[in-house]
């Protein structure tokens, strides 16, 4: 069996702890990723609305629409936040049970950053618009989520000597 198999049949058939927690991160990210697609739809014109519960304290076609959500290249964020979500998906699914160790730290910093960028736009929705949007609070909660999956891998890889998961 070459590598590209024994990576097809390890990423799919085997459970290790460490293998269930990077699929848990691949289903996060496209959790977010799912989240920051109904709002590309909006942005990009192809709906005219974005649904949510009936609150006060949601408003994502405001938000959603704002000058800020489009300031960064030009492009809709929401469409940034596909490809960073995919990034880390891919990050998460990269390489075997015993991948190298710069890949577990990559993955980790790319978590934090993730986290950080989702407490920051949070906090900046309700700073400047005094409401939500529903689906970026559906992409903040998966990726929130994903930061006590990818510590075991990162502590893991900077301790020497220890076996892989």
């Amino acid at each position: 069996m070459n590598g590209a198999e024994e990576l097809s049949r390890e990423l799919r058939t085997e459970s290790t702890p460490g293998l269930r927690r990077r699929r848990g991160i691949v289903s996060l990210s496209l959790t977010a990723s799912a989240a920051m697609g109904v709002i590309a739809l909006y942005q990009t014109g192809i709906i005219r609305h974005l649904p949510e519960p009936p609150s006060e304290l949601f408003d994502a076609d405001r938000i959603d629409g704002s000058a800020e959500a489009y300031e960064r290249f030009s492009v809709p964020d929401s469409l940034l936040g596909l490809g960073s979500y995919a990034a880390t998906a891919g990050l998460a699914a990269m390489g075997g049970r015993d991948r190298a160790r710069w890949i577990s730290l990559a993955l980790a910093g790319k978590v934090a950053f993730d986290a950080a960028n989702a407490v920051r736009l949070t906090v900046v929705q309700w700073k400047h618009f005094r409401s939500w949007c529903f689906w970026c609070l559906i992409a903040a909660g998966a990726t929130f989520a994903m930061v006590p999956l990818v510590i075991p891998e990162a502590i893991e890889a900077v301790r020497p000597h220890t076996s892989r998961q």
